[in-house]
């Protein structure tokens, strides 16, 4: 380490280093948009899917009275989505097409799998960013999250190799 000049310690130039220096050392790996869009695809089919074909003739009987309930309907579909995907992540902190991509949830403040109550208010502001764009920020971010992750202080990061 190079000498350090009291008029740069004077003026806080070596304390903003330091704080460099630690910061750095807490910075988090994220998933990228690419992994992300995967698994979202791989959740659609695998978890709405299904909910779906129930709703639609199990609920309904068929499409068209679907059609007529379309309100209703997709609470019926939404609902068990959050409850399941709420499940998924509590266990091991991912939804089955997190696990496909190796993508864990984590919590930004502690590095770990968040805690239920972060889970289950992350997905509740899923939910509620839809109507107003918060997935947009995807693509707006360099670390690609969501205004629900940003919210909730959690991200998607790569899953470590088990050994």
């Amino acid at each position: 380490m190079a000498k350090q000049r009291f008029r740069d310690i004077k003026k806080g130039r070596v304390v903003e280093q330091n704080n460099k220096q630690t910061k750095d050392k807490h910075s988090t790996i994220h998933a990228s948009k690419g992994l992300r869009f995967k698994s979202f695809v791989t959740d659609s089919f695998m978890l709405v899917m299904p909910l779906m074909y129930i709703t639609f003739y199990v609920v309904f009987g068929t499409r068209e009275g679907f059609a007529e309930h379309k309100l209703l309907g997709w609470l019926y579909i939404l609902i068990p989505l959050v409850i399941i995907q709420i499940l998924f992540m509590t266990v091991s902190g991912q939804t089955p097409g997190m696990r496909a991509y190796n993508i864990t949830l984590i919590d930004m403040t502690t590095g770990k799998k968040p805690v239920f109550g972060v889970i289950i208010y992350r997905q509740m502001l899923s939910l509620l960013s839809l109507p107003i764009f918060g997935w947009v920020l995807i693509f707006m971010r360099k670390d690609g999250r969501t205004l629900h992750e940003l919210l909730s202080r959690t991200t998607l990061t790569p899953t470590p190799p088990k050994n």
